[in-house]
């Protein structure tokens, strides 16, 4: 999705140097358990929360943002950089995955496809933290300074537009 913007040159991050080189970074969907046990293990972990905490842009979409939360019920947060309490696999397993569309004025003024697939919600959004965007009663979408949040998969679809708002936070940022 990011080779499509213009302007945008994405890369891998697998080491400290890598992640020190970049300008901000899309925590991706996936297990959360897994990728927090692989940056513990590759020793990523704390390196990154220091370039968040910095004010590195970052973007973590569904199991990303389940490692930016400070609480996670039932769990120990891994990055708890982001003032929000989540529910992992919120909406069932994964057969419950399901696909919506939605209006976020901070995106678009138009209806966005969006994915869930075995999906968190955000239970409560604290601190200054701003929810974009409530569907079925339940925040699926946040942002605190330089952190945004989705519990739903923007990759997944054919809109770039979350994808263009993250590297207009990401150019902000170098201003």
């Amino acid at each position: 999705m990011l080779h499509r913007l213009e302007g945008v040159r994405p890369v891998p991050v697998k080491t400290e140097r890598q992640l020190n080189e970049i300008d901000g970074l899309i925590l991706p969907g996936g297990e959360s358990t897994t990728i927090a046990h692989l940056l513990r293990v590759f020793g990523m972990l704390e390196p990154l929360k220091r370039r968040i905490q910095q004010g590195m842009p970052v973007w973590g979409t569904c199991a990303g943002l389940i490692l930016l939360a400070k609480d996670i019920q039932g769990e120990h947060p891994h990055l708890g950089v982001m003032d929000i309490v989540v529910k992992r696999n919120a909406y069932g397993r994964q057969i419950d995955s399901f696909e919506d569309t939605a209006v976020v004025p901070q995106i678009s003024p138009d209806p966005l496809p969006l994915v869930f697939i075995r999906a968190p919600w955000i239970e409560r959004a604290e601190g200054n933290t701003q929810v974009l965007l409530q569907l079925k009663g339940h925040i699926v979408a946040a942002l605190e300074d330089n952190m945004l949040v989705t519990s739903f998969h923007p990759e997944l679809t054919q809109c770039t537009a979350f994808h263009r708002y993250f590297a207009d936070l990401v150019r902000a940022h170098l201003e």
